[in-house]
C-alpha cells in the first residue's frame, strides 16, 4: 500500500494594522482565524469575545457597531490592532496548528507609534511569538498578556473581563 502525500496547510495572512500617530495600546493577536479571513474583518466570528471585551474596557458598544464604527472607535480611543504573524500555514482556526510562520515587523509598527504606552497580546500564542519578535523593544513599553478572546480558550468571561480591564490603565478619558 502506498502511503497519500500529505495535504499542506494553507498559507494565511494577516490584515494591515489598525493604528494611527495617537494609538496608545496596541493589541496583537496571532492570525487571523477562518471566519475572520472569510469576512477580512479582524474577530468576525461570533463567539470571539473580542468586541466584547474591548468595548466594555473603552465603554462602547463595539459589538453593536458595524465593522467600520469599530475600527474608528478602537482609533478614536486611541487602541491599536494588529497580528504578531504576518504568515502561515495553518489547518483551521487554532493557535496550536500555526506552522511555518513568518511575523509581522512588530519594531518598524512600534517606532512609528510616538505616543504607544503599552502592548497587550491576545492570548498565549501571541505573547510567545510577539515576545521573541520584539526581543529588547519589548523593556521600552508595558506589556500585558491576556487571556484568549477565543472561544477555544474557555475560562470564563467575567475572569477574562476582569484581565482585560488592565488596559484603561494607559488609556485616556474621553475619546478625542
Amino acid at each position: 500500500m502506498t502511503a497519500l502525500p500529505q495535504q499542506t496547510a494553507a498559507l494565511k495572512r494577516c490584515f494591515p494594522p489598525v493604528v494611527d500617530a495617537d494609538t496608545r495600546v496596541l493589541i496583537l493577536g496571532s492570525l487571523p482565524g477562518e471566519v475572520s479571513l472569510a469576512q477580512s474583518q479582524y474577530y468576525a466570528h461570533r463567539q470571539n469575545r473580542f468586541w466584547h471585551l474591548t468595548g466594555e474596557v473603552i465603554g462602547e458598544d463595539l459589538a453593536g457597531m458595524d465593522y467600520p464604527a469599530r475600527l474608528r472607535t478602537l482609533l478614536a480611543h486611541r487602541v491599536g490592532l494588529w497580528d504578531v504573524v504576518a504568515e502561515a500555514r495553518r489547518d483551521g482556526s487554532l493557535d496550536s496548528n500555526i506552522r511555518d510562520h513568518a511575523g509581522n515587523d512588530l519594531p518598524g509598527l512600534i517606532a512609528s507609534l510616538p505616543g504607544l504606552a503599552a502592548i497587550a497580546f491576545n492570548g498565549g500564542t501571541a505573547a510567545r511569538i510577539g515576545m521573541k519578535a520584539l526581543g529588547a523593544m519589548g523593556d521600552r513599553h508595558q506589556i500585558v498578556r491576556l487571556p484568549s478572546s477565543s472561544p477555544a480558550y474557555t475560562l470564563p468571561y467575567a475572569e477574562k473581563l476582569s484581565a482585560w480591564q488592565a488596559l484603561r490603565a494607559w488609556l485616556p478619558g474621553p475619546p478625542r
